[in-house]
């Protein structure tokens, strides 16, 4: 198939683009700036300049290709509802010349309360964390005028070697600022993490074989505690380990005292995925972020 990719520089990119042009397919990736369009040029794909306010050429990518793989999301917290509404744009645009093609997206996994969230599972959310939801069941409506859409869930950690502004990525340098490997509360909250690897090898799975309306879960590891995540930090940074309120690390430490273990059970019996590679705790140990 001839994929289209947004977010084709960034960090799931990296991997999902190499593993789609192995596996036959032909890789077209968005860039919007030269140092983007140089990383795709290396992984091997073509470029197609432009961004994600770029309606136009949203829709040429999408209707010069058999599927669309839509990775690219505006990360900055202080513009989260700005970017919330351009993904909603992007997911119209590309959608409406889709029909008989394929779309496949990324969406994060949910928080069920006092539970182990399943792909079943499609809380309303609150705040911001509403509008990705929006959007993630935006995409998966598109199956009823002929797409063979889904949604691939990924967990808080998506990590592995190169890993520069993941969640953990950020724990690590808030440790390092403050002298303290940190967790909130008693520690016991869990994420659900995935090797980086492995949720690019399902983002092709899904491509090729998830049927029209599919939920899928990226997780490797169902729920890591943060306390055990922060003994590794400490441990490999010669810091000491130890409680701190959730406002001392902003909006990481509001995320920190989320318990959100995640399945990928219905995910593995679907598409027969199999996580391979290290989990979180495991990477930390090799180093990847000291």
């Amino acid at each position: 198939m001839r994929v289209f990719v947004t977010g084709a520089s960034g960090w799931i990119g990296s991997a999902l683009v190499p593993e789609l042009l192995e596996a036959g397919h032909q890789v077209v990736g968005l860039a919007r700036s030269d140092a983007s369009a140089a990383a795709v040029e290396r992984r091997g794909a073509e470029v197609l300049r432009g961004d994600l306010d770029d309606l136009e050429t949203l829709a040429k990518g999408a209707a010069d290709a058999d599927a669309v793989v839509h990775l690219a999301f505006g990360h900055d917290f202080s513009r989260m509802d700005a970017a919330i509404r351009a993904d909603a744009a992007a997911v119209e645009a590309m959608a409406a010349v889709l029909e008989g093609k394929v779309l496949v997206a990324a969406s994060g996994t949910p928080s069920v309360p006092g539970g182990v969230a399943t792909e079943r599972d499609d809380p309303a959310g609150f705040g911001l964390v509403a509008g990705r939801m929006d959007n993630a069941r935006a995409v998966v409506k598109t199956a009823e005028n002929g797409v063979r859409a889904s949604v691939v869930r990924l967990p808080r950690s998506v990590h592995g070697e190169g890993d520069a502004h993941g969640l953990i990525t950020r724990l690590i340098a808030a440790g390092k600022q403050k002298g303290v490997a940190a967790y909130v509360g008693d520690g016991t909250a869990r994420w659900p993490a995935v090797h980086l690897l492995d949720a690019a090898h399902l983002f092709r799975l899904a491509l090729e074989q998830a049927p029209a309306g599919s939920v899928l879960h990226a997780v490797g590891d169902e729920g890591v505690a943060i306390r055990d995540v922060a003994e590794v930090v400490g441990r490999r940074l010669g810091l000491p380990v130890t409680s701190v309120e959730a406002d001392e690390l902003g909006f990481l430490g509001a995320l920190l005292a989320i318990d959100q273990p995640a399945s990928a059970d219905g995910t593995r019996e679907l598409l027969g995925w199999r996580p391979e590679h290290p989990g979180l705790l495991d990477d930390l140990e090799n180093g990847y972020y000291d």
